[in-house]
């Protein structure tokens, strides 16, 4: 039926739990997962029948209000018009107040240029959801009605105004409530995101009223050392202030009173200070709690001490629904050095320093500055809102088709945490506090150790252990020689060995920050699976053979995964280029690439045959660079562009070692553009939160390309009757189907749960340990019976067998782990890819194949 006449239907009824009668559903816009409790487990036949009663409000019959913000100092507005297009784009109708978003420098044509109608005020309340940054007055409140309205709340301090909300019927969602432990909710986590711009503009500040530089110098005029910064909190507005301000030059010292924030500020460059009194400060929901009598006496005695050393101090400690903690009194800040600064982001709930006045900069006797404003983020208003409208966007387009999979229907799922977390008022019945989580049982009591005897250090024991692994390694060596069946398997092995071992190093010396754009680069380059597909094309303008065609596709998705891989790679590094870094000019390096290339294939041409192998050396010492690039954030770009030039020289050397015909180079052309047009229209598309996903979808086309080159090569195998057995080859062939069936569906699952296509949960099966051994066992058996060199017929079946049963693994595999721990996977992935990749250069006999796989493999691990 149409979305009408399921509307006119009365709802159906299902036997609940516990109830002597029938039960009717509610109305639209209410699942099953709200009126039962999880723990029933509903999952009986009738109530699947009625799940699929049950739907949304299409986004076509609903209408966003964006109203102007009416706080004094605040600049910022609910929707800018690069979500207004968003939301107009997917069916809703959004409705702005007049000039509700010129103080963020968001005109009232650019709105309406975005699809958006410019209103008067009360005309955006009365849209279906009223959207707003800060809570709203009782006035306001007033003209939301029962309507529904997504703002900042506060249910804790504003107990009034949800009254005031809950008695007009209204529905209302708490931007400050989303459950931040939640992975999915980070897109929708506000108060991160804000916090984070808070935390930046802080250090501007304190840099604006600091007299010196933050960085230190050293010129014929003197020597001026770096300011000393003390950043109190670790949370997102303390680690941000931590990057920006040694980012300026600063030396760096950070406090907080969870353990857990040390790591992640030393691997910033702070030093972390601790107190000398134990006590754990973890808070629930990852935030500080409250510290004893105590531990405040010793905080503030080693707090103490750093005011007389430090010169500028950003506090940021805060705790939900609570006055913010006093860390410095007015004895202490008249310790520190006359010019000194203080900034205090605590200071909306009182401040964490006696001397804030909000909203005020003044002064002190000793001549400390002290900065008070609560409107850091108006500051930046451009940005904050640009950030706040992509929270409320993204929550909004979430709400429903997250859980019901029905796309383009907002519902109120009680079922999804985050809709659940941030939900204040429905319909005026209170919902706020959340259920709590199940408590997890307490850990079972630790046994006392006993006490043990002393005993000796045997200095002696870890130059045994390495002796006895590299006794292992050099009778390894010695086996793998005693078995090689021909001098180009040696050869091959040499390569693979270090090559590996240079992966291996290079990789350690890229920068933590860079572990996403490295996983990006390797991908681009791992595309020289292309390759492998080149060696199999043939037949004219079009493939003749299983072979060639299945070279042909293979050699057209790793062009696109090279093309769009290396586009996404350029945009994320992009996103760490300041307005005040140089202009780069990388176009530059493509002059000595093209003569590189011009010049090998003339030499080609008169008969220099082994110009091929010193353009592959080439190439592979490029791919090196493009990996050893990103050491640093100067150098990355770089990077980048010296693993393109790589891939380019190894796409020439290949095309000059093929000879092909006239009409398969005009075939390779025609795939090489189409291939690149492809990858270049994808990454178009692609917004900057989905660059991870991105770099899996690309990801999983290598994969797929490493199989059908596998399958190609041994269907060429069975049909030449002149190639003799050669067990190397085949199982070479085993391998990167199996390799390249796990990597290609991983890739797929891991996408989809980043993307939000599949839910994050893990997948757990009862027998998930079983079925994952199970399908291992018979792939590899699959693999044992073609490395004997079967009848085709059993080949091709033992090829099938182990390229379905490694995608299956590959599968389940990947969907059994939680979204979370998604870019650990798509890492591990793209190791694999690089094991293919290095099967393929065993099976086809190429050294830059086993050279780029061993390098991506080895750097992936």
């Amino acid at each position: 039926p149409g979305r009408g006449s399921r509307r006119a239907r009365s709802p159906p009824s299902v036997w609940l739990a516990g109830s002597p009668t029938r039960q009717p559903l509610s109305l639209p816009g209410q699942r099953l997962g709200t009126m039962l409790p999880r723990a029933t487990g509903l999952r009986t036949r009738g109530a699947l029948y009625a799940r699929r009663w049950l739907s949304g409000t299409p986004y076509s019959e609903m209408t966003i209000g964006v109203p102007k913000e009416t706080k004094e100092l605040e600049q910022r507005v609910a929707q800018v018009p690069e979500t207004v297009a968003k939301l107009v784009k997917e069916g809703f109708k959004v409705e702005v107040e007049a000039g509700a978003g010129a103080a963020a420098s968001f005109s009232d044509a650019a709105y309406e240029a975005a699809g958006a109608k410019v209103v008067d005020r009360a005309q955006t309340f009365k849209a279906t959801i009223v959207t707003k940054v800060i809570e709203p007055t009782p006035e306001e409140a007033a003209l939301v009605e029962d309507r529904t309205l997504i703002s900042y709340i506060w249910p804790a301090q504003n107990k009034d105004l949800v009254d005031q909300l809950g008695k007009q019927g209204a529905t209302v969602f708490a931007m400050d409530m989303i459950p931040r432990t939640l992975s999915r909710g980070q897109a929708f986590d506000a108060l991160s995101s804000q916090a984070n711009i808070a935390g930046y503009r802080a250090v501007v500040e304190a840099g604006n009223a600091y007299g010196r530089f933050f960085s230190g110098i050293m010129t014929a005029a003197g020597k001026v050392p770096p300011a000393a910064v003390l950043v109190i909190g670790g949370g997102v507005a303390g680690l941000s202030a931590i990057t920006h301000a040694k980012a300026l030059g600063a030396q760096v010292r950070c406090f907080d009173v969870r353990a857990a924030v040390a790591e992640q500020a030393e691997s910033l460059g702070a030093t972390f200070l601790k107190v000398d009194y134990e006590e754990a400060g973890e808070g629930a929901g990852g935030y500080a709690k409250e510290m004893s009598a105590e531990w405040h006496a010793a905080a503030r005695a080693m707090l103490r001490k750093q005011c007389e050393e430090v010169d500028v101090i950003i506090t940021t400690a805060l705790i939900p629904g609570k006055q913010a903690p006093t860390m410095f009194t007015k004895e202490m800040i008249s310790k520190m050095k006359r010019g000194s600064v203080t900034v205090d982001l605590a200071a909306q709930n009182g401040g964490n320093i006696e001397t804030t006045v909000k909203d005020k900069v003044i002064v002190t006797d000793n001549g400390v500055t002290c900065i008070g404003y609560t409107d850091m983020n108006s500051r930046l208003a451009s940005v904050s809102s640009t950030l706040f409208a992509n929270n409320q966007m993204k929550f909004l387009l979430s709400a429903g088709p997250l859980t019901t999979k029905v796309k383009g229907e907002y519902l109120i799922d009680h079922a999804d945490e985050a809709v659940r977390g941030m939900l204040v008022l429905e319909k005026g019945k209170l919902m706020w506090p959340p259920p709590m989580p199940a408590t997890p049982p307490p850990p079972p009591p630790k046994a006392v150790p006993e006490a043990k005897a002393e005993v000796p250090v045997d200095y002696e024991a870890i130059y045994r252990a390495n002796a006895t692994n590299a006794s292992i390694a050099a009778a390894s060596i010695l086996a793998v020689g005693a078995v090689s069946p021909t001098p180009a398997f040696s050869s091959m092995f040499t390569v693979f060995t270090l090559s590996t071992t240079i992966g291996y190093q290079v990789v350690w010396g890229v920068a933590p920050a860079l572990h996403s754009p490295l996983m990006a680069v390797t991908n681009a380059i791992s595309g020289v699976t292309a390759l492998g597909g080149m060696h199999l094309m043939g037949g004219g303008l079009l493939p003749s053979t299983s072979a060639q065609a299945l070279g042909a596709v293979a050699t057209g998705m790793s062009i696109v995964n090279i093309v769009g891989g290396s586009l996404v790679t350029k945009k994320m590094l992009d996103h760490f280029k300041r307005p005040t870094d140089p202009p780069e000019f990388y176009e530059y390096y493509g002059v000595p690439v093209a003569g590189m290339a011009a010049g090998y294939f003339l030499g080609n041409a008169m008969g220099f045959k082994e110009m091929t192998t010193t353009v592959e050396t080439a190439a592979a010492l490029l791919c090196v660079g493009g990996i050893a690039g990103l050491a640093t954030q100067k150098t990355a770009r770089l990077g980048n562009t010296s693993g393109v030039a790589g891939i380019s020289l190894g796409l020439a050397a290949t095309l000059g070692g093929v000879h092909w015909d006239m009409g398969t180079y005009a075939q390779f052309a025609a795939i090489a553009g189409g291939s690149g047009a492809l990858g270049t229209a994808i990454y178009s598309r692609v917004d900057p939160t989905s660059l991870p996903q991105t770099v899996a979808a690309f990801h999983s086309l290598v994969g797929l390309a490493a199989m059908f080159t596998a399958i190609g090569d041994y269907t060429n195998l069975i049909a030449d009757a002149s190639l003799a057995y050669d067990p190397v080859r085949l199982c070479s062939v085993g391998f990167a189907t199996a390799i390249g069936g796990v990597t290609f569906t991983g890739s797929l699952i891991a996408f989809a749960k980043l993307n939000g296509n599949l839910s994050s949960a893990a997948l757990k099966l009862p027998v998930r340990d079983a079925l994952n051994a199970s399908l291992a066992a018979a792939t590899f058996a699959s693999m044992a019976i073609l490395a004997t060199g079967p009848s085709p017929g059993l080949g091709l079946f033992c090829l099938g067998t182990n390229a379905v049963l490694s995608s299956v693994m590959g599968l389940h595999l990947v969907h059994s782990i939680g979204g979370a721990d998604m870019p650990v996977v798509i890492t591990i992935l793209n190791s694999y890819s690089g094991w293919a990749l290095c099967a393929e250069g065993f099976m086809l006999n190429q050294p830059l194949l086993t050279t780029v796989g061993a390098l991506i493999g080895s750097s992936g691990a």
